[in-house]
Formats: structure tokens, C-alpha cells, sequence
């Protein structure tokens, strides 16, 4: 599991939460098997989903956050519930461009222009979504722009995923740190001089730093204390019951010409790709349903 901490800044004016999501990526390489660059960038939204998602208000609310690039990995798609558990898709799995300029995984180029949503679904008639042009590609200063933009929430924003050249996740987290409508500008020097002190994520997890340790830098100087913590994880709740229902969303000719082909139908979770499959006798039973 991956563990989240947050912390408040003394005033409570100040937020901040960050996760060692090394475990969290590690699964997506593991369900998705992507090539590097689509790890980083597929790690990279699906942290800042659990993170975003972790600041949800009840268990009836989730976020889904929505990449969709002109580059070659297509649409990203991570989704989280209000304890920072996720689950993600891309369109393009396996991605090879070169490095960029400084011998980085080129996630804004894989990624390329396009737009970024943010869709809550907060238990009402519709749900929420806010959709703004990508800024860098780079998911992190996308997001920043997202919550400056659109939220008017002063925030920063720093992911990290380092994938071994055998492809495995080494290490992934990321923190966020967001001020409040009513947050004394004194603070902002302050976090300023944090922010721009600390080494790159992936290098404090490799240091030996815990997500506790992250957080409290972040508000060094602002007599911070611990709020909350959660164990997030890869969690995709996908099951045959629900696949059935969503077999049931299609037309009734549709369902009728499936089960007249006489195969059985197979049905792919995107999340987790588990395979469901269906006989013909049980799409009848459907279109009895």
C-alpha cells in the first residue's frame, strides 16, 4: 500500500499532503506493462489523482482526472475516491521517443497538447467538470495551472516516478501543498524557500525520506502539525455484476445480434484489464432483464 500524510500549517491558513506512491505505480507497470515514458506519465496523473482525491469531503464523491494529448500515449485516464485509492487507463501503452533535453523521460512530448479535466462526481444530478488547455504537458504545472485557473487556489504540485531501466517502478510520490482562501501572504516567502530547497521527489524517497518527513518540509517554518493519514492503493472495483450491467446499457438489437453470433463475448476492464466472458444464453438473459 501507499501511504498519504497531511499536514496543516499552525494559522491552518496552509495544506499540505504527500505520498510515497512507489507501490501504487509499481501496479500500474504491473497490470498495464507500459514502456517507460507512458509509466512516468501514467504514474505521475494517477499520484495526483490519489492526492486530489484524498481531499475529497465523504466517501460518496469521487475525482477523475482526463489527459488528452495529441502526442502518441493518446488519453490518460486516472480516477480516486476520497482515500486516495486510483485506478488508470491510457490509450497507448507502449510509447518510444527519444530523451528530452536533459536526458529525461520525455513525458510532455509523449503527451504533446491537448486538454486537461477534472470531473467530481459529488452525488448530484451531474457532476462537475472543468476542462482547461494543457500548458506544458508536464501533468504537474498542467495541474498547478488547473487549480489557479479555474479553482483560483494558490497551489504547487510536484510528482516524481523513477522507472529502472528493467521497466519496474523504483521509486513514485509526489506533495501538494495548497493555501487557503484566507492565508497570510507572509507564508508564501516561506514556502517558496521550502519548495525551491527541496531535492527532486524520487531523490528525498531514495534518501530514506517517508511521505511524514515530505510533508513537514514542505511547511517547514509555519509550526505545521500532522492532520491525517490513509493507505491508498491500485484498487479497481470492476466485477462481473458490473460489467453485466454495462452490457445491459446497449440496445436491445445490439444484445440480440451478440447473442445470434452464437460466441461467447469478452468484455475487457480498461483499469485492470480482467477479461469477463459471456455466453450467448447469457446475453438473452439480459435482454430478458
Amino acid at each position: 500500500m501507499s501511504l498519504i500524510k497531511r499536514a496543516i500549517s499552525a494559522d491552518g491558513s496552509v495544506v499540505a499532503s504527500a505520498i510515497d506512491a512507489t507501490d501504487m505505480v509499481a501496479k500500474i507497470e504491473q497490470y498495464h506493462k507500459p514502456s517507460a515514458v507512458v509509466t512516468a506519465a501514467l504514474g505521475r496523473l494517477t499520484i495526483a489523482a490519489s492526492l486530489m482525491g484524498y481531499g475529497l469531503k465523504s466517501a460518496d464523491e469521487s475525482l477523475t482526472l482526463r489527459i488528452d494529448g495529441d502526442g502518441p500515449i493518446g488519453s490518460m485516464v486516472a480516477c480516486a475516491d476520497d482515500l486516495g485509492n486510483v485506478k488508470c487507463y491510457a490509450t497507448n501503452y507502449i510509447v518510444e521517443i527519444p530523451l528530452n533535453a536533459k536526458g529525461k523521460l520525455d513525458v510532455g512530448g509523449a503527451v504533446g497538447n491537448g486538454t486537461f479535466s477534472v470531473i467530481k462526481d459529488m452525488g448530484l444530478k451531474e457532476p462537475y467538470v472543468g476542462t482547461i488547455p494543457l500548458v506544458s504537458g508536464e501533468i504537474a504545472e498542467d495541474i498547478a495551472n488547473y487549480y489557479a485557473s479555474s479553482e483560483q487556489i494558490p497551489t504547487v504540485l510536484s510528482l516524481g516516478v523513477l522507472v529502472a531501466p528493467d521497466l519496474s517502478v523504483q521509486y513514485a510520490g509526489g506533495f501538494l501543498i495548497q493555501l487557503l482562501p484566507f492565508a497570510d501572504e507572509a507564508c508564501i516567502p516561506i514556502l517558496e524557500k521550502n519548495v525551491a530547497e527541496m531535492p527532486h521527489f524520487t531523490d528525498m524517497l531514495a534518501a530514506g525520506m517517508t511521505a511524514e518527513d515530505i510533508v513537514m518540509k514542505c511547511l517547514d517554518g509555519l509550526d505545521a502539525n500532522l492532520l491525517d493519514e490513509a493507505e491508498s492503493g491500485y484498487f479497481c472495483d470492476c466485477s462481473r455484476e458490473r460489467t453485466a450491467r454495462v452490457l445491459t446499457s446497449i440496445s436491445r438489437d445490439d444484445l440480440q445480434e451478440l447473442a445470434e453470433s452464437k460466441e461467447n463475448i469478452e468484455v475487457c476492464c480498461h483499469f485492470c484489464d480482467k477479461k469477463y466472458r459471456f455466453t450467448p444464453e447469457e446475453i438473452l438473459g439480459l435482454i430478458e432483464e
